[in-house]
């Protein structure tokens, strides 16, 4: 018992020498990033800075040319490919929308599959390239009050790791010169402003994002092997938290107390802190460090090899075989409101334009209807979707339907500046529970008439260790501002006090003399 116990202390000991400091770090970005998130451009953002469409006059091309024009761009796209290329649910469908681009309008064409490409609205001409000139105008109508310059092309910096924007590279950046020193990054590739930043964001990243997910690690040579840096890393946090937590309880007197009074055998000091503080913490340092390695999906604990939605047979047509008698600019006139993009919905065998305004707010039109009498709708009947979402698992059976009027803990908005706070979740929207072996659960926007995500039971498990543990948030609870703050902060100084002891600790044990002869 004693050598076994022995090798407790040991294994804590130096493990935690290495590791704490990164946990230290983690606790400290992890506060940072509850306020100043990674920047991006949010679709709101976006919208608000793009044109208006109806300066586009009698413009466009159909869909189905503009989408025959970017895969005749893309020859190496072909079918066979396509059909071998499948993503996590099922067969994407074709992405396109049109908006202003500068001074010309766009279709902005994408495969599902990460690919993109702007397809030139007036003439159908796909785009290879834009250059510097173009980004330097689309800049000054993103921010017309500004006065833009070039500041370098470049493949990837700190503040574009982000696969997402991987459809978009070399990128073109460019500094705004305003008062908050506004960065725009222009998509070589579809001509647009895909990402903004100023100078605030920046500063706070370098302690927030950039240090909590390594992103200095992203691009170099460790690039390949930053994913398994952090899960194993965050593993060997996990274990080393564990055996402090044991270590604690052991050395702490429940029914007696030491010689010095207390119930801990340290008189104080840093021995002493991280004593107390380790029981505690310890468990929410656990808790955390667990499930910032769980996001990650560690050898893919979260996946699924059920049966996934068919979103062709919800969409019920294919793109280019739908049916377009109603013009864009048509549409744009009987919006009622200026139009700022227009995107193509295939939903019940119609295709329709999905209308957007400045302020987020969206109306439907049908396509493949020339009449008068066709008029935008706020949003698709609720029995047309019903319809629509037997056809999503037809080999199982729809056995729960949902109208949520308000958030829960599986649909719910966050903040933008959060990971997937730039994600609109509008209400209300209709959730449908299969029967199959994962039971699926699909959550449909009346808005948009699209799918809007999808969750089984690995996804429901991986909302509760992943999403609820690192950030606590619970309906009811993470609405409560400031006590959810307070909450989140108190704990995250608790264990950052319990991996500063270590680190001092660990330190100065390095630095004892005698550790040092015997090193030499």
């Amino acid at each position: 018992m004693k050598r076994a116990k022995r090798w407790l202390y040991i294994t804590h000991r130096w493990t935690g020498i290495a590791l704490c400091l990164f946990m230290a770090l983690w606790f400290v970005s992890g506060v940072v990033m509850m306020y100043v998130g990674y920047p991006k451009l949010t679709p709101l953002e976006r919208l608000d800075h793009l044109p208006d469409l109806s300066v586009t006059g009698a413009c466009c091309v159909p869909p189905r040319q503009a989408l025959l024009a970017a895969r005749n761009s893309r020859p190496e796209t072909s079918a066979t490919k396509r059909q071998q290329s499948r993503t996590r649910d099922g067969d994407p469908l074709p992405e396109l929308k049109l908006a202003m681009i500068g001074d010309a309008p766009y279709w902005l064409v994408g495969d599902g599959r990460n690919r993109q490409t702007a397809v030139d609205a007036v003439t159908g001409k796909a785009m290879e390239r834009f250059d510097e000139t173009h980004a330097l105008l689309v800049a000054r109508r993103f921010a017309p009050a500004s006065s833009p310059s070039l500041m370098e092309v470049l493949h990837q910096d700190i503040f574009t790791v982000s696969r997402g924007l991987d459809p978009h590279r070399p990128l073109i950046r460019i500094a705004l010169n305003d008062a908050d020193r506004t960065e725009l990054y222009v998509s070589s590739r579809t001509g647009e402003v895909i990402r903004d930043s100023t100078e605030l964001e920046r500063g706070w990243n370098y302690v927030g994002s950039i240090l909590h997910f390594f992103y200095p690690l992203k691009g170099e040579f460790f690039d390949r092997w930053r994913s398994d840096i952090i899960i194993y890393t965050s593993l060997a946090g996990t274990v080393v938290a564990l055996l402090g937590i044991w270590i604690g309880v052991l050395r702490w007197r429940f029914c007696s107390r030491f010689a010095n009074g207390s119930r801990s055998p340290y008189r104080g000091g840093w021995m002493r802190w991280h004593h107390i503080s380790g029981l505690i913490f310890g468990l929410v340092t656990v808790t955390w460090v667990l499930s910032g390695m769980l996001s990650l999906n560690p050898w893919k604990v979260f996946e699924s090899d059920g049966p996934k939605p068919d979103l062709h047979n919800f969409a019920g047509v294919a793109m280019d075989r739908a049916e377009f008698a109603l013009t864009p600019a048509e549409a744009i006139a009987r919006a009622g409101f200026p139009v700022r993009e227009i995107a193509v919905r295939l939903f019940a065998g119609r295709p329709y334009y999905l209308l957007r305004a400045d302020n987020g707010g969206t109306a439907l039109i049908a396509a493949d209807d020339a009449g008068k009498a066709n008029a935008p709708m706020a949003m698709i009947a609720e029995a047309s979707l019903l319809a629509a979402a037997a056809d999503l698992m037809p080999d199982y059976r729809i056995i729960r339907t949902t109208r949520l009027e308000s958030y829960d803990n599986y649909y719910y908005a966050r903040q933008p500046h959060n990971l997937s706070g730039h994600i609109e979740r509008r209400l209300p929207v209709l959730r449908i529970e299969f029967d199959d072996p994962g039971h699926t659960w699909v959550h449909l926007d009346p808005y948009t008439a699209s799918v809007f995500n999808r969750l089984d039971d690995a996804g429901r498990v991986k909302r509760w260790l992943f999403n609820f543990l690192h950030s606590f948030d619970l309906r009811g609870f993470v609405e409560r501002r400031p006590l959810w703050d307070a909450t989140l902060i108190l704990l995250s100084i608790g264990g950052f006090v319990l991996c500063v002891t270590s680190v001092v600790i660990g330190w100065r044990r390095l630095r004892r003399p005698a550790f040092t002869k015997t090193a030499q």
